[in-house]
């Protein structure tokens, strides 16, 4: 009994001195939780932030940017990823995704509308390496921090993308989120196609643009990465690059699937495939295995892309996704 009442009071005045510092607490004004105040110094605290850019160079951001202009479709469809989007005031010409992109200023394509881009006084500009560097410079001369995100030929690539955007804007956390998103469905994916046998393995022909220029991706490309990691063969490995190619080339390539990637300029090209003079001794086109991937999922490399290699493996392997 005596122990019981040793706890007892023990018990009482642990609770007596955590009510007299919550008290005192109330009446100095300080809580366990973060005032607005606090959150909001915490967030400048994270400025200036020094950062290697997609070129190799140093860029210092000294503030955290309210005003963003994307050059370049991925760069936007990562930021609203990253919930920015009432943060971009100015996007290319060619954003399409999301749809509250389209709604946005036009800044050209891969060259800049250098005056539209400074009348929109952004505090940030994300470009690529493929965008005119003149206009590049011009903006930085005008003191603009421009922050030239790396070309992409792999997942990782695409991975530094998104985390690069994320540390230059204050979303790290959401970066990391979006990332762990993307590898978790491609995970999924890979489980889906790893027990394809190797005798099983289907040889693949991308065709990027349509006749009568006959474009392919060959080895050293972000789509023969994407073919590897559904276990399929790159019909055009022995090419380098982005290559445009002749008839006889895919006829000897002789492909178990041809996947098309322009639907969205061209009108039904999966029968314009399948009608196509002199490929009609084609493993693809005789077993009518000829289908059509959106560009834009398996093109552009930002956070839908585990949704295109997805797609692409649905394509390939329609039996690993019953």
């Amino acid at each position: 009994m005596k122990k019981f009442h040793i706890l007892l009071l023990s018990i009482f005045m642990l609770f007596s001195l955590l009510t007299g510092c919550n008290q005192a607490a109330e009446k100095s004004g300080k809580t366990d939780q973060p005032s607005e105040q606090q959150t909001k110094q915490s967030e400048q605290a994270a400025f200036p932030v020094t950062l290697t850019d997609g070129n190799g160079e140093e860029i210092t951001i000294e503030k955290e940017p309210e005003r963003i202009v994307s050059a370049l479709p991925s760069n936007t469809e990562i930021a609203f990823a990253l919930g920015l989007g009432d943060k971009i005031v100015g996007v290319s010409d060619h954003d399409n995704y999301p749809e509250e992109a389209a709604q946005k200023e036009k800044i050209g394509g891969l060259e800049l509308n250098i005056e539209k881009i400074l009348s929109l006084d952004p505090q940030l500009v994300l470009v690529d390496p493929s965008n005119d560097q003149k206009a590049v410079e011009q903006l930085k001369a005008a003191d603009i921090p421009v922050l030239v995100v790396n070309s992409s030929e792999s997942l990782d690539d695409v991975y530094k993308s998104i985390e690069l955007i994320g540390k230059a804007t204050n979303t790290v956390d959401e970066a990391e989120k979006v990332i762990e998103d993307m590898r978790k469905k491609i995970a999924d994916v890979e489980a889906k196609v790893k027990g394809i046998k190797e005798e099983d393995k289907k040889k693949v022909f991308m065709e990027i643009s349509p006749e009568p220029e006959i474009y392919t991706a060959g080895n050293n490309t972000f789509m023969d990465t994407l073919l590897t990691i559904i276990h399929a063969e790159n019909a055009s490995k022995e090419i380098d690059g982005w290559q445009k190619v002749n008839d006889e080339a895919v006829i000897k390539m002789n492909p178990d699937v041809i996947i098309t990637t322009y639907s969205n300029y061209v009108d039904n090209p999966v029968e314009q495939v399948l009608k196509r003079e002199g490929w009609t001794d084609i493993t693809a086109i005789k077993e009518k295995q000829v289908f059509d991937v959106h560009s834009d999922l398996i093109n552009r490399p930002g956070p839908r892309l585990a949704e295109g290699v997805e797609e692409l493996a649905k394509a390939v392997y329609p039996d690993a996704f019953q």
